[in-house]
């Protein structure tokens, strides 16, 4: 169960509406010069990205077990030490490795993934960005959705957003900044709860 109850928000809905408004036939351009990313990968980004800080040179991510290092938008594909990246190139990267490899594990895993809420597919896609498409797919918020759709039945999203909030740890200990990133957000950051529970 989630720390903070779970609602929706007026700054939630206005971001789900801002990248609904504009997607064209599916699709949104997120960043300048760079193609465009399905509307789910497009949310997914601008909820993920507040909370991995944009780091230019890459980082030892300690909290990490093992130690991993970090570039542009939390990536850690490829990441050399001490490594220079442009503006650009993470733009690329970020968007690239969302719409290309993130994106497709869950449409593989997750049934009937394009007639599921905006706004759930969105979190699942921020939720995979920090736990892994693994992890996402294999989680408890993953099967709720599952079984229900399976079933022919409409899927419990209120249970599926609490579900994913348990991903709050890292190193064994619950982490006060994926706490919030899992829930309600901050002050400048939306939630992925929030922005879960705001679309459903």
């Amino acid at each position: 169960m989630p720390i903070s109850k779970l609602r929706a928000t007026p700054r939630a809905k206005a971001l789900i509406a801002s990248t609904a408004a504009a997607s064209v036939a599916g699709y949104v351009a997120i960043f300048p010069g760079q193609p465009k990313v399905h509307d789910d990968t497009a949310l997914a980004i601008k909820t993920a990205m507040p909370w991995e800080g944009r780091q230019l040179i890459a980082y030892l991510d300690r909290i990490a077990k093992p130690p991993v290092w970090t570039g542009c938008d939390g990536d850690t594909d490829d990441v050399k030490p001490n490594q220079v990246f442009t503006p650009a190139e993470c733009d690329q990267r970020t968007a690239m490795k969302m719409e290309k490899r993130y994106r497709p594990a869950l449409v593989s895993c997750i049934a009937k993934w394009d007639s599921q809420p905006l706004s759930w597919r969105g979190m699942m896609l921020s939720l995979s960005w920090n736990i892994g498409t693994g992890g996402a797919c294999g989680s408890t918020a993953s099967r709720i959705v599952n079984d229900a759709t399976r079933a022919g039945k409409r899927p419990d999203f209120v249970a599926s957003c609490n579900a994913a909030t348990a991903f709050n740890k890292a190193g064994g200990r619950m982490i006060i900044g994926l706490t919030k990133r899992r829930e309600m957000g901050d002050a400048t950051r939306i939630g992925e709860g929030e922005l879960c529970v705001s679309g459903i």
